[in-house]
């Protein structure tokens, strides 16, 4: 259960999306009165599965900001409920297949259909797989997904909430020691992360457990969350009292010894560990990489084929670069260059707080723009937070994670200021375009926010739409005016270069058999990044096989189709409307994005 926090309902429907009727192409998707109650009947059904996958997933419903019976629980991490639940998704395909006739369906429907195929398809592909996926990494797992998932996700706004909170803590001790289990046996079927990954996890783990009340100092992340949640519940001081003293009870003898058998475990694991970095290693390796990259990409490309991609892309922005370089007077290779940037201290904050008023101010000059180059808008408000400090040394640079559907919950964009020296000037601007507006945040609030398509589709995902959505989101900053400073423009292109070198790293370690310190070395070579960025990023890739790839794949087809457009339609062509066909459809594979386009297209020419 590596994507414990994803939950069963976003696990197998990653692959979903909606549609609305955004455009000509889907010229009035309204209907012919006969086959209405065929489309009507359609939805019930998606509404009818996806509430039989959230009756099996209670964190999908603290996601969405649903508190009910089960608010108090963790989702089942058992093989037999993931089995149970890709029976059901596959029972379900059939019964659609069965029970609907796609020429009796409307044009929005008949997209659903198509959707609900393509994500059944896509989870009997990865099913044969599943063991292969490592359950504790630096970059995901239980120990450091729980005390997120408390402190960010459960909210606590009433005593039955308080209440939930501390039964979840209660249930987080036998949740991690059935992790910890399935770790163990996967390692000892030769699933194991490099040597490396090890003092992460254990890190991690060692920090969750920290301080009061597991012992001396200041209180744990976990505990100092409770203890504020509840103090801030219009209920008795005693009632209070209560429940604190419950939780802290939960945290002692439920959570506190299962981090430490989880602790012992990795121990154990490490001195087993065994050369090599990539998934090759496995005895399908081969076969697993390949349907990696098909997850991700949703193309039928080849490793090879994408490494060649990385390759060619990498050489056009190093040209680019060599321009911005001459611009600023830089005397020097472009290597030298890059070394440059990695050293001098003008190119990096002295203080988290300057970081942080920097990306407010960029968003906000980026919000006044958004009227002209977008028809349709999110309505969820966006905050911007350091990642916490128990997993700010492992984590990724940035993230972002989606409002609630409910408007309980913003969308946040998380910043990782563990080290300042990781997180230039040059690319502030292009970061928070990626991950803010209009990137993830634009992308996934009006996802959330199409309330008519069904619930897969609004809460599931394609990785190539969404990463190349958030790609294509930096360089539409430059069509909009922005990165006036030079540097923040070389700053820009260096974070392109970054998804472009990850074709070739990503493919090199799973299919080529490269090492993490080869990796590393084409990175140094090939970027501007500063040397603790490099080495992050790497590990990131050896642990999450084929997903770096998504983003430059996506990001390329959504230029490719907007150039396009922009050729076919001349003066007819407006940003607002080409933004509403990628966007009002919600997530879809590429293939079927490029149809909507060339239908877009076609009723505008």
């Amino acid at each position: 259960m590596r994507y414990l926090l994803l939950t069963a309902v976003s696990v197998l429907a990653l692959g979903g999306v909606m549609v609305g009727p955004a455009s000509h192409a889907q010229a009035d998707e309204a209907t012919v009165p006969a086959t209405e109650d065929v489309n009507v009947q359609l939805s019930e059904f998606f509404k009818q599965y996806d509430d039989q996958e959230l009756a099996h997933s209670p964190m999908s419903k603290a996601y969405r900001g649903i508190r009910d019976a089960d608010y108090g629980k963790w989702n089942d991490p058992s093989d037999a409920a993931e089995i149970a639940e890709y029976e059901r998704g596959q029972a379900a395909l059939a019964e659609m297949k069965a029970g609907f006739d796609t020429d009796q369906l409307n044009a929005g429907s008949r997209l659903s259909y198509r959707l609900f195929e393509a994500r059944a398809e896509r989870s009997a592909n990865a099913f044969p797989f599943r063991h292969n996926a490592y359950i504790f990494d630096q970059m995901n797992g239980a120990q450091s997904q729980i005390p997120a998932f408390m402190i960010n996700i459960h909210r606590v706004s009433s005593q039955a909430d308080a209440e939930a909170y501390v039964s979840r803590l209660d249930g987080a001790g036998p949740l991690i020691e059935t992790l910890v289990a399935q770790s163990a046996e996967r390692a000892n079927n030769g699933i194991i992360v490099p040597d490396w990954v090890f003092p992460y996890v254990i890190a991690d783990a060692k920090n969750v457990i920290s301080g009061a009340p597991f012992g001396d100092g200041a209180d744990s992340p976990i505990y100092a969350d409770l203890k504020k949640k509840v103090s801030a519940l219009d209920i008795s001081d005693a009632e209070k009292a209560s429940l604190i003293s419950r939780g802290e009870t939960a945290l002692n003898e439920s959570l506190k010894p299962a981090y430490e058998k989880l602790i012992t475990e990795m121990e154990r694991q490490q001195a087993m560990a065994v050369d090599g970095d990539g998934i090759w290693r496995f005895k399908d390796g081969a076969a697993y990489y390949a349907e990696r990259l098909n997850n991700y990409t949703t193309t039928d490309l080849t490793a090879d084929e994408i490494h060649q991609i990385g390759l060619d892309n990498v050489a056009r922005i190093h040209g680019l670069m060599r321009k911005i370089m001459a611009d600023v007077g830089f005397d020097g290779s472009l290597q030298d260059f890059f070394q440059h940037l990695r050293t001098s201290d003008e190119f990096y904050y002295d203080t988290r707080e300057a970081y942080l008023a920097d990306v407010d101010s960029k968003l906000a000059a980026m919000t006044a723009k958004l009227p002209e180059y977008f028809n349709t808008l999110p309505k969820a408000p966006l905050v911007i937070k350091p990642v916490e400090a128990f997993r700010e040394k492992s984590a990724g640079k940035a993230f972002y994670n989606s409002p609630a559907a409910d408007g309980s919950r913003p969308g946040t964009y998380y910043v990782n200021l563990y080290n300042l020296r990781s997180m230039s000037k040059t690319e502030l601007e292009a970061l928070a375009y990626h991950e803010g507006l209009p990137g993830h945040h634009l992308q996934r609030s009006i996802q959330t926010e199409l309330g008519d398509l069904p619930p897969f589709r609004r809460f599931g995902g394609w990785t190539a739409y969404t990463e190349g959505w958030g790609l294509y989101s930096e360089e539409l900053g430059k069509d909009m005016g922005f990165y006036e400073d030079p540097y923040s423009d070389f700053g820009r292109l260096g974070m392109e270069l970054w998804r472009a070198c990850r074709l070739v790293v990503d493919t090199g370690i799973h299919h080529k058999r490269w090492s993490r310190e080869e990796a590393i070395q084409y990175l140094t070579d090939n970027t501007p990044n500063p040397e603790g960025d490099i080495r992050k990023a790497i590990e990131r890739y050896i642990v999450y096989p084929g997903q770096a790839t998504a983003y430059m794949i996506g990001k390329l087809k959504i230029l490719e189709l907007r150039t396009r457009a922009q050729d076919a339609l001349g003066d007819k062509f407006t940003m607002g409307e080409f933004h509403d066909v990628i966007l009002k459809s919600g997530p879809v594979p590429l293939d079927i994005m490029e149809e909507r386009v060339n239908s877009w297209i076609a009723a505008n020419s």
